[in-house]
């Protein structure tokens, strides 16, 4: 009897070559770039909430003008009673710093959510008629878009009294037209959608696709727009207070207060031109680092890519 052929058995082994290579190489990478994100989300919005409790409560914490005049205290440097050091007639520099921050802050969130609500308008309407009302509208925004903003903001300006409203109008007046974009960009992306093309099959009419699909649809969208745009309108709030428009003369501005502050940086006086100089970049940064989180969320594949 012919022996039986045993045939060996093999016990499957584990793929150790592409899968764990991989994983060696990018989940680590991953997990670094994941937390520092969560870090920079986190920074970002603990600075945003350190600004806005300063401009709500330092003001009445104070309890001091900021236009009292003390020419003996002039061009005093930081210290205790004064953090931010006085300014060149003895005015409590941060005091006029927060007050400038306030104003800054008040143009750029009310001029982000006009410009906002009139792009999206704009964008949403000429997406969803499409057609000669499309073309219209764009050529418009293109024509209104090669006038530099800084100019028509002066021009604006310039019709109105001294005050803080004049610059909110000219701010939202010239930077709607790049939201106006991103929303047309984003509404022609939704018309080829399969629930798009079901709604228009089934009857429903342009003004309710509009506004049961389009505009829901865009709404992520054109809320990054006004986030980004916030540090933008207070930049360009800054310029024409730098420029002496705008605002009055007595009201404190974090552009008048640097433009003010040139002869004494001649001089060596650091101080009256950094302090408003930072309280400019230091929410900048921190709106920026909190719209890259959003837009990240907003973008599940780019999110995906950057956590490889």
């Amino acid at each position: 009897m012919a022996d039986a052929q045993v045939t060996p058995t093999t016990s499957a082994t584990p793929p150790t070559s592409a899968t764990s290579a991989a994983e060696a190489r990018w989940r680590p990478a991953g997990r670094t770039r994941r937390s520092t994100r969560t870090l920079r989300v986190r920074t970002s919005a603990l600075v945003m909430a350190v600004i806005v409790l300063a401009v709500l409560i330092v003001p009445p914490l104070a309890q001091l003008d900021q236009q009292a005049v003390d020419l003996s205290a002039r061009l005093r440097p930081p210290s205790w009673a004064h953090p931010f050091g006085t300014d060149d007639v003895g005015r409590d520099l941060l005091l006029r710093c927060v007050y400038g921050l306030r104003v800054s802050l008040l143009v750029g969130l009310v001029a982000a959510l006009v410009a906002t609500v009139i792009g999206t308008a704009v964008g949403a309407a000429a997406g969803a008629l499409g057609g000669w009302t499309d073309r219209v509208v764009m050529r418009a925004v293109d024509a209104l878009s090669s006038i530099p903003h800084l100019l028509l903001g002066i021009f604006i300006v310039a019709m109105f009294r001294p005050g803080v409203w004049p610059v909110v109008v000219s701010v939202a007046v010239t930077h709607w037209l790049s939201t106006a974009r991103i929303v047309r960009a984003e509404v022609l992306s939704l018309r080829g959608r399969p629930y798009v093309d079901a709604a228009v099959s089934g009857g429903a009419s342009r003004w309710r696709v509009a506004v049961r699909h389009l505009v829901p649809g865009v709404l992520p969208q054109a809320g990054l727009a006004a986030v980004l745009m916030i540090p933008h309108a207070m930049w360009h709030e800054s310029a024409l207070s730098f420029l002496g428009l705008g605002l009055p003369a007595h009201q404190a501005s974090l552009g008048s207060l640097v433009q003010s502050a040139r002869g004494s940086l001649l001089a060596g006086d650091w101080w009256p031109t950094l302090f408003p100089g930072l309280l400019l970049i230091v929410p900048t940064l921190a709106i920026a680092g909190l719209a890259g989180a959003w837009r990240e969320r907003l973008n599940p594949r780019r999110r995906s890519e950057l956590t490889l």
